[in-house]
């Protein structure tokens, strides 16, 4: 499924629960941004899942403001978890050739398919940087 087909089901959709490690469509994303505008005009309801860290924080404020939310509002709508507590919604990442072509996939953390996805080169990047600044951090070394 591609990006555009997922907003048109978002769309449509009455009731929308979103578990997310940084909270970044509904605060980052332009078209996302603009969907859950109307959506939460148009009374659908949202539930979500994030982890306390501080970019969920940070983006919390900004759904709070960009949406005109108010602290009950945000305290009904929002669950956040500890970040151990949010690992069962993790996926199983892998990073290949980082310092070459750099690619990532993902795929569930349990094996029940054969779907993997490969995420987009600029992901990819991100990921390989922050997988190396979190190595150099906890063991001194690069990976």
């Amino acid at each position: 499924m591609k990006l555009k087909q997922l907003i048109k089901l978002e769309d449509k959709a009455k009731e929308v629960w979103v578990i997310s490690p940084g909270l970044h469509y509904d605060t980052e994303h332009k078209d996302f941004s603009e969907m859950v505008s109307v959506n939460l005009g148009q009374k659908t309801k949202y539930r979500y899942i994030v982890p306390a860290t501080k970019q969920v924080a940070k983006n919390l404020q900004a759904y709070k403001k960009r949406y005109n939310l108010t602290e009950q509002e945000i305290n009904t709508n929002f669950l956040i978890l500890l970040p151990s507590e949010f690992n069962p919604f993790l996926s199983e990442c892998a990073i290949y050739d980082a310092s070459t072509k750099c690619i990532a996939c993902t795929a569930p953390a349990r094996e029940d398919s054969n779907d993997v996805i490969q995420l987009h080169a600029d992901t990819a990047k991100q990921m390989a940087k922050a997988f190396k600044k979190l190595w150099k951090t906890y063991k001194g070394t690069n990976p």
